[in-house]
C-alpha cells in the first residue's frame, strides 16, 4: 500500500497550531453561553466540534496540496462539505419535540455554527473565523438578554430552548 509521505513537526511551522488553537478557543467561547444556561452541548462540546472541523479542514487542505494541488484529482471542498453535514446531523440529534414544544433548537444551530467557524479557522480564513465568533457570541449573549426582556415585558414565554 502506498501512502502519502508523513510530515514532520519541523515541516509544519506555527500556522497549523494557530488555526487549531484559534478554533479551540472560539469553540470554548461559543460554548460558554450554553454551559452557563445548563443546556446540552456546552463548552467542551463546542470546542471539540470547532476543533474537529478545523482539523478535518486543515488535513484535507494539506493532503490536497501534498497530492499535487490543482493538478490532482483530490477535492478538499468535498471533505469540508461532509464536515458541515456531519455537524448538522449532530445538531439535529439534539432537537427534541416534547409536549408541543421544540427544545434545543438554538443549541443545535449553534453546534452547526461552531463547526462552520472551525472550518474557517482550518482554512486559515482568520478574519472570517473571528468575525463569525464575535457575531455568534453577540447573538447568543446580547440578543438572549434582549429577547428575554422583550418577551418578559409582554408577558410571553419565559422559557429557553
Amino acid at each position: 500500500m502506498e501512502l502519502n509521505p508523513p510530515l514532520s513537526f519541523a515541516a509544519i511551522g506555527w500556522d497549523p497550531w494557530l488555526r487549531l488553537g484559534g478554533a479551540m478557543l472560539a469553540g470554548l467561547l461559543l460554548g460558554i453561553d450554553r454551559e452557563a444556561r445548563d443546556h446540552p452541548a456546552g463548552m467542551r462540546t463546542h470546542a471539540i466540534m470547532c476543533f474537529a472541523a478545523a482539523l478535518i479542514t486543515l488535513s484535507s487542505l494539506a493532503l490536497y496540496y501534498q497530492l499535487g494541488g490543482v493538478e490532482s484529482q483530490a477535492d478538499p471542498l468535498r471533505v469540508i462539505e461532509g464536515t458541515a453535514a456531519m455537524a448538522g446531523v449532530i445538531g439535529g440529534a439534539l432537537i427534541v419535540f416534547s409536549k408541543g414544544e421544540v427544545k434545543n433548537l438554538t443549541t443545535a444551530a449553534h453546534i452547526w455554527l461552531a463547526a462552520s467557524i472551525g472550518i474557517a479557522f482550518g482554512a486559515g480564513l482568520y478574519p472570517l473565523a473571528i468575525m463569525g465568533t464575535v457575531v455568534a457570541v453577540i447573538l447568543l449573549s446580547v440578543f438572549h438578554w434582549v429577547e428575554r426582556k422583550a418577551f418578559d415585558k409582554k408577558g410571553a414565554r419565559s422559557g429557553e430552548d
